[in-house]
């Protein structure tokens, strides 16, 4: 079964002027989260996972009256922001949430565990 992990950031943490210069705190637990990752490709579990960027370089398209427009940044203002995903292949929902406390115990961010639909995919 495969699921996806969204791992959110408080917005008012992710400075645009600062994101590409991590501090030390940010370093470690990128570095933890890192064994973790090796941890779950040797075993065949980790199908793929990226950081995302900043959400003020981020394009929002949506609908405006009859029409589909593309406006700059968020289209909402957030409290939190996705700021990196995962997609796993596992046994069960159990090993999902498993693998899920282990990147916030590494992180300290939350871990939203999302079921993605697919031919595997049973409610």
């Amino acid at each position: 079964m495969k699921y996806l992990l969204l791992a959110y950031t408080p917005a008012a943490a992710w400075d645009a002027a600062t994101a590409g210069t991590p501090s030390e705190e940010a370093l470690a637990a990128f570095a933890t989260y890192q064994r973790l990752e090796r941890e779950l490709l040797a075993s065949g579990e980790l199908v793929t996972t990226e950081g995302l960027g900043h959400p003020t370089v981020s394009t929002t398209v949506h609908r405006d009256g009859g029409r589909v427009v593309a406006t700059d940044g968020p289209f909402a203002e957030l409290k939190e922001v996705l700021a990196s995903f995962a997609v796993i292949d596992v046994a069960g929902k159990e090993r999902a949430v498993e693998i899920a406390a282990r990147i916030v115990e590494a992180l300290g961010e939350p871990i939203e565990v999302r079921p993605i639909m697919g031919e595997d995919f049973a409610a």
